[in-house]
């Protein structure tokens, strides 16, 4: 078995807090399609996409798509990364989906998150239909050539077969707790 689920696979449910003081669990989440990535505050290749999952998760969202950010990082790692700066972060950039804390990092581990930002898009039935990277280059927008995210979500409420359904994340390692901060579980590696 891989470290990250495997498509097809039924996602694990959750139960986080966010930043808008509610907690949310999976099974709560009624639309047709979700998208789940494990992002954070500080890494330089999710604020050099945030914009472009803006754009899509805005652009999605009529057609009964909804964007769930999950940050797992460990705040022992980079400060900036704990509920506090996640609250004002939101506040600050009113991103269009809920930003959920995974203090304990169980979600990511379930999960199998490798890297922020990580994508994960869901079917009505919750299970994995993509998982990987949004974008080809999402430490600088001016520079993206290919956008899986979009292309993905496209096929899906199309419809269609997803017709690259996983590709390798681009971005920081997920911060583990007690660990250094380049540090990867032992059986995480490449998707594909």
């Amino acid at each position: 078995m891989s470290f990250t689920l495997e498509i097809g696979a039924p996602a694990p449910n959750f139960n986080l807090p966010a930043t808008d003081g509610k907690n949310y669990s999976l099974s709560e989440l009624k639309e047709e399609y979700l998208v789940i990535f494990f992002t954070c505050n500080h890494c330089p290749y999710v604020i050099g996409s945030d914009e472009v999952t803006r754009a899509s998760a805005m652009r999605f969202a009529p057609e009964g798509v909804r964007f769930i950010g999950i940050n797992s990082n460990s705040a022992g790692t980079y400060e900036e990364d704990d509920f506090p700066h996640m609250v004002r972060r939101m506040e600050e950039e009113q991103f269009p989906w809920l930003y959920l804390y995974d203090e304990s990092q169980e979600v990511a581990t379930s999960y199998g998150a490798l890297r922020t930002p990580h994508f994960y898009v869901l079917d009505g039935e919750r299970k994995l239909l993509y998982t990987g990277r949004g974008v080809d280059q999402p430490k600088d927008a001016s520079r993206i050539t290919v956008n899986d995210l979009d292309r993905t979500l496209e096929e899906v409420v199309s419809g269609l077969r997803v017709s690259v359904p996983q590709t390798n994340p681009i971005g920081c390692n997920v911060k583990w707790a007690g660990k250094d901060k380049h540090w990867m579980p032992a059986n995480a590696c490449d998707l594909i």
